[in-house]
């Protein structure tokens, strides 16, 4: 992969990992379109790489509540804190099972098959669009929501359905304040992706070459900084109830990608 197609996908990564239209999507839909050919693996694994660029971004735009988090867990009492901390782990269980008993099933997703990305584009639109016609609440997340929101979390990890507009979606239908909701939905991946780094590394999987390291370099950094400006944006857009915009948009790269891969 060449230097400049990896600060671009990494710039999409960034973008579309906050914003509702599936980060993993468009990262399949830029290499198809910029010609990467890489095996499954390897495309998974810079697709790994940039996912932890933005979680190091969201950690530094939550960097307060994460201190807070933190600082309450070991106060060592049962507080808001450590009640918000449970909730991560709970939502975090569907995704983790997924990826431990069928990562080898999932990684076959990451090949660059646009036309399943396409028609899981259309699922993201459904969400987006039943969410936008939620009322607006002051609940917060519960341990049950925290469950659901989760399994939507762990159905994301298809590409072309939106880890960010599922999780949203779903807590704001379940009544949650979308504020609340936004917060919940970037602070719970961090672990998930941290979890999956030291999986990896611990595993042996990484095995960066040469060649590769300059480019996930590039990659990496382009996601991080395009990650901050659009996860400051995304909390902004979800308080104003704009999602039916990306419903929209979804919708027409959904089929501009079913289209592309029957004549493209």
């Amino acid at each position: 992969m060449e230097v400049l197609d990896a600060i671009l996908l990494g710039i999409i990564q960034g973008l579309t990992e906050f914003l509702p239209v599936s980060s993993s999507g468009h990262l399949e839909l830029g290499k198809a379109i910029l010609g990467d050919n890489s095996m499954p693996q390897d495309s998974l694994l810079f697709t790994v790489v940039l996912h932890f660029a933005t979680a190091l971004s969201t950690i530094v735009v939550f960097r307060k509540d994460v201190r807070e988090i933190f600082h309450g867990l070991f106060q060592f009492k049962w507080n808001k804190e450590t009640r918000f901390s449970v909730q991560i782990i709970i939502s975090m269980l569907p995704a983790a099972l997924i990826g431990l008993f069928y990562e080898e099933q999932l990684e076959s997703f990451f090949g660059g098959n646009i036309r399943f990305v396409g028609f899981m584009l259309l699922i993201t639109a459904l969400l987006l669009y039943f969410a936008d016609q939620a009322k607006d609440t002051d609940k917060s997340v519960t341990n049950g929501k925290a469950l659901i929101i989760g399994i939507s979390q762990a159905m994301a990890m298809l590409p072309g359905i939106s880890r960010s507009g599922a999780t949203i979606s779903t807590s704001v239908i379940l009544g949650v304040d979308k504020t609340r909701a936004a917060r919940f939905s970037f602070l719970m991946v961090v672990p998930l992706i941290m979890g999956k780094m030291a999986k990896d590394i611990l595993g042996g999987e990484l095995n960066f070459q040469g060649e590769q390291i300059l480019a996930l370099g590039a990659g990496f950094m382009a996601a991080f900084f395009a990650g901050l400006l659009a996860c400051t944006w995304m909390i902004q857009l979800v308080k104003k109830s704009k999602l039916s915009y990306f419903a929209i948009y979804c919708i027409i790269v959904g089929f501009i990608a079913i289209g592309y891969s029957f004549w493209g």
